[in-house]
């Protein structure tokens, strides 16, 4: 069995409002809402981190290019494009 632990947050009480009929509607209670919603933040932040973390290892390893560059390169596939 899983170990949890007791949070609390306070609401606003239109988002409250709206938990508790997200709640009636799926038959769950508040707590599983917030769970539910607290994992999914926290998977997403984790990944929008871990992204980050690999560009900036791509930047220390000279691997990436300069916007610049990539204006330039888009600008060439366009005019090939139009060539054709």
């Amino acid at each position: 069995m899983s170990k949890t632990q007791l949070i609390t947050a306070r609401l606003d009480a239109d988002v409250a409002e709206r938990l508790d009929r997200l709640g009636s509607y799926y038959e769950r209670s508040r707590s599983w809402l917030v769970a539910k919603a607290v994992a999914k933040y926290v998977e997403e932040e984790t990944e929008f981190f871990a992204f980050l973390k690999e560009g900036e290892e791509a930047i220390e390893r000279d691997e990436f290019i300069t916007h610049e560059d990539l204006i330039t390169e888009i600008e060439a596939l366009k005019q090939k494009k139009n060539a054709a």
